[in-house]
């Protein structure tokens, strides 16, 4: 088992960490705007519109999640 430790300086600026925060808040406001779209369009779809592709409505979390988080969940 490996274990990653990430290190930061403290001599990151005020400027640079609310830079930083909302660079982070930004990308996820980005992924939770993929997932929600994906989740909806795939949603919309009939049964059989899902069936052709080889998807089952259980199934329309999951591909959204993947959609949008690349599987990092």
């Amino acid at each position: 088992m490996t274990y990653q430790t990430d290190t930061s300086f403290a001599a990151n600026t005020f400027a640079q960490r609310i830079a930083a925060l909302r660079a982070d808040w930004v990308e996820k406001a980005a992924k939770r705007k993929i997932y929600r779209s994906t989740y909806n369009e795939l949603n919309a779809l009939s049964d059989r519109d899902l069936n052709d592709l080889g998807m089952s409505r259980s199934m329309i979390k999951r591909v959204a999640i993947e959609a949008a988080y690349d599987n990092q969940i």
